[in-house]
């Protein structure tokens, strides 16, 4: 893992950025905050491993109220209130505790870049929306198929860090970049991409969580949630698909990125998914929106 690479953003330049020249810069990209290297590096399932985890979060006031946040939201219906992480992670479970986590410290970078038209609010609402959607759609998936709890949170929930690269590389082409998704609310998110610059998000999220040393099924995810159709998607499936189809059914969710609506018989099949309980997960994911809605608003 990249442990020295520098955390201070580029500064706006008066020309455009070169993003495929940057994102071979390590120095232009930020460095995974620490407390995430830490998450990372431990190897769960040992009873010191979660000790050691529940430290790191004590540690940080801001994963720390989070964690407490989702404990309390509508989506648990807790029966008292919780006040402190341990008893959150006592409710949430472990897994849950520390894939969230992990999210919550990657996406905090964002309050550093400082982007106008770029909301964070909006990457909390999308981020958590379509992981709380995928969670949905993992209960109708076979189990032998089904990715873990972990792999689906943290894959839903750092699935478009490429905005945030971008939001660090070019503040200026990002704010453009988001000023023209809101103009244009009903065309597709890559399509408006390809216009304005030489690579996508989706790219751009890929080549940063190779500079931070993310699984290689992590790194595929980001890089064809747009295209799960692909060859070389293999390593990011089921998840690449699972976040695919949550943005389909959850289509401008929270971000201003419009994809095309509509789930095919055959995507939900390449899940083991029966097409005929289409309509009972479409529910279910409206409900988990309901639920990330709710959590969201809870830190604004």
């Amino acid at each position: 893992m990249n442990m020295n690479a520098s955390s201070t953003p580029v500064k706006p330049a008066s020309t455009p950025v070169d993003l495929k020249q940057a994102i071979n810069n390590l120095d232009a990209l930020p460095a995974m905050p620490v407390i995430a290297q830490k998450l990372l590096a431990l190897q769960m399932g040992t009873e010191e491993s979660e000790r050691a985890m529940l430290m790191l979060i004590e540690q940080d006031p801001q994963i720390s109220a989070k964690i407490i946040g989702l404990a309390n939201s509508a989506m648990i219906a807790a029966t008292r209130k919780v006040s402190t992480t341990r008893d959150a992670a006592m409710l949430l479970g472990i897994v849950r505790v520390y894939s969230v986590s992990i999210g919550i410290a990657i996406m905090s970078l964002m309050n550093k870049a400082n982007p106008k038209w770029f909301s964070m609010q909006d990457l909390w609402l999308h981020s958590f929306g379509i992981a709380f959607a995928m969670t949905g759609i993992a209960r109708f998936m076979p189990a032998q198929r089904r990715p873990k709890d972990d792999q689906v949170l943290l894959a839903g929930l750092l699935h478009d860090i490429g905005f945030l690269a971008l939001a660090f590389l070019d503040p200026k082409r990002s704010d453009k970049l988001h000023e023209r998704l809101a103009a244009e609310p009903d065309r597709p998110a890559l399509a408006i991409e390809k216009e304005m610059l030489e690579i996508s998000h989706d790219e751009l999220g890929a080549e940063l969580a190779r500079h931070w040393d993310l699984p290689d099924d992590i790194v595929a995810v980001l890089r064809y949630h747009h295209a799960p159709d692909e060859a070389a998607s293999a390593e990011g499936q089921p998840l690449a698909r699972m976040v695919n189809i949550a943005e389909k059914l959850l289509t401008s969710f929270g971000l201003n990125e419009y994809v095309s609506p509509g789930v095919s018989d055959s995507e939900w099949k390449a899940l083991g998914i029966d097409p005929s309980k289409a309509e009972e997960i479409k529910m279910k994911v409206a409900e988990q929106a309901e639920h990330a809605l709710q959590f969201i608003s809870t830190f604004a």
